[in-house]
């Protein structure tokens, strides 16, 4: 391959040679190949692809790239863990020579991922083709691992996929230019202000705030006139960036202040906008929405396309312990189910004309009210307040007496269980087993509100760890933000953690 042969001079330059090995090296990936297959439970696959790392030869590509393809993420996230950690030139060698020549799309993917998390020297050119691929899953990998290489071309390399016809390569390469601060995003960003696609709107949104300049003001303020809902608040978050000016959601003032100063205006330094933030606390206050588009259990939303995902499972008929706290709520009962469902119904009651809406329930199975999201007109908020009206603990312990009693069915204590990846996927409209190729990652859904009162307990995936690994990577496209509200008694690191990954709020409302 004359393109891999001219690289070799490269990467010698770039990085050490592999030191002679005793022969460990081959005897570790000779023993993975003969074990490797007959390992059934997933901890022992992971930990036996993890028992290559630090493995410094080509034969560990050879043996994982097959892995790559496998149907258990948490073993291909071990298998780009190990290939995008080395650190000397022969096994790069080779990784790229994989990259360039495998024709299975799971492979290029992952092996994508490796060259990105090794951010490995001499791997640009492999990477300059691959931006062309007819599969825009690899156009996207790619663009990501160009961009985590950096260098002088890498901008020069990125740009003409901002023009990409498929929206996720798009974003991906908005993102990539404002990740490496090239101006070059500004015109494209600008002008993607008003595709179709909202998701594309959002990067470019969020490019112009990233690399900072004077020519984006006057589209975001354009921007905010003619978006509603969550990307106004997303334009006023750019705008803020770029003045230091505290305005927010506020369309008006910011049309006012541009109207004011005009082409006179000149970007604050670096010490200004230091300045400009100490003083921003002071100021925020009033400068929040004068009405939020929903509003539930005390987080605020701008967006106009919610889920609401509640759990039902057998927990939430538990009483909350500290009473006092919601004494003032003038609730049915103390019940969690009976808090939830009342401030549920007041949410849905309050939500304006122009929002779309739908409701998921999970216990061990998920439901969800509606197929899609519909608006928030008189009829549906009837028929979803009275479907939160009727919402039911499912198999909690009022209904042990029934299976004491040998009335099994009739206690559902099997489904009151809490199948948390289940009800976020579902929520998500997202399919772990879709090929990439076919995911319709570009929904009407914004915002997801994600209420429960326990850890996981049923569903594909259990560990916290995992979920969270899952939900990255199915809103990586969606960018759909996930406020977390945690009720009851329960270690919550888990839901702080999925609200902070996803851009969203969380809120503890105790035992």
């Amino acid at each position: 391959m004359p393109l891999l042969a001219a690289l070799v001079p490269l990467l010698l330059a770039a990085l050490p040679l592999a030191a002679p090995s005793p022969g460990g090296d081959e005897e570790i990936v000779r023993e993975f190949r003969k074990y490797f297959r007959e390992l059934e439970d997933a901890g022992s696959r992971v930990e036996a692809v993890l028992a290559l790392e630090g493995t410094e030869s080509g034969a560990v590509v050879d043996a994982l790239v097959p892995v790559l393809g496998d149907d258990d993420p948490e073993v291909v996230d071990a298998a780009v863990r190990v290939l995008g950690g080395f650190e000397t030139e022969p096994p790069v060698a080779t990784l790229l020579e994989a990259l360039q020549s495998s024709s299975r799309e799971p492979e290029r993917l992952g092996l994508l991922r490796a060259v990105r998390l090794g951010a490995y020297p001499g791997a640009g050119e492999v990477l300059a083709e691959l931006l062309g691929d007819r599969s825009w899953p690899v156009r996207r990998r790619a663009v990501q691992a160009v961009a985590a290489l950096g260098g002088p071309d890498a901008a020069e390399r990125i740009e003409p996929l901002c023009g990409d016809r498929e929206p996720g390569v798009r974003c991906a390469a908005l993102d990539a230019l404002a990740e490496l601060g090239s101006e070059a995003v500004v015109p494209h960003a600008i002008a993607d202000l008003e595709h179709e696609v909202w998701q594309v709107r959002a990067s470019a949104i969020a490019a112009l705030g990233r690399v900072r300049r004077v020519e984006s003001i006057p589209p975001l303020i354009a921007s905010m006139e003619r978006e509603d809902g969550r990307l106004v608040a997303d334009a006023g978050a750019s705008l803020e960036l770029l003045t230091g000016r505290s305005f927010g959601e506020r369309t008006e003032q910011w049309r006012q202040f541009w109207d004011s100063v005009g082409d006179r205006y000149v970007l604050p330094t670096d010490e200004e906008m230091e300045r400009l933030r100490a003083r921003r606390a002071e100021t925020a206050a009033q400068y929040r929405p004068v009405q939020a588009a929903a509003t539930f259990h005390g987080i605020d939303t701008p967006s106009r396309a919610i889920v609401f995902v509640i759990d039902v499972s057998g927990s939430m008929e538990n009483l909350v312990i500290d009473e006092e706290r919601f004494s003032a709520g003038d609730y049915p009962s103390m019940q969690r189910i009976d808090i939830v469902k009342t401030e549920l119904e007041r949410t849905i009651a309050r939500l304006e004309k122009n929002t779309r809406f739908n409701i998921v329930t999970f216990a061990t199975e998920v439901r969800p009210w509606k197929k899609d999201l519909v608006p928030a007109n008189v009829l549906n908020k009837k028929s979803a307040s009275n479907f939160a009206r009727r919402l039911e603990a499912i198999g909690g312990h009022s209904r042990e007496h029934l299976a004491a009693a040998g009335l099994v069915g009739a206690a559902n204590l099997e489904g009151g269980k809490t199948n948390t990846f289940g009800a976020l996927m579902a929520a998500l409209a997202y399919d772990p087993g879709e090929d990439p190729r076919k995911d319709d990652y570009a929904v009407e859904l914004d915002t997801i509100f994600f209420l429960s009162d326990g850890r996981p307990s049923h569903g594909r995936f259990v560990d916290p760890v995992d979920i969270l690994r899952e939900v990255r990577e199915a809103n990586e496209l969606r960018r759909v933000v996930i406020h977390t509200i945690a009720i009851g008694q329960f270690k919550k690191d888990f839901m702080r953690r999925l609200a902070t990954e996803n851009g969203g709020v969380f809120v503890d409302l105790g035992s």
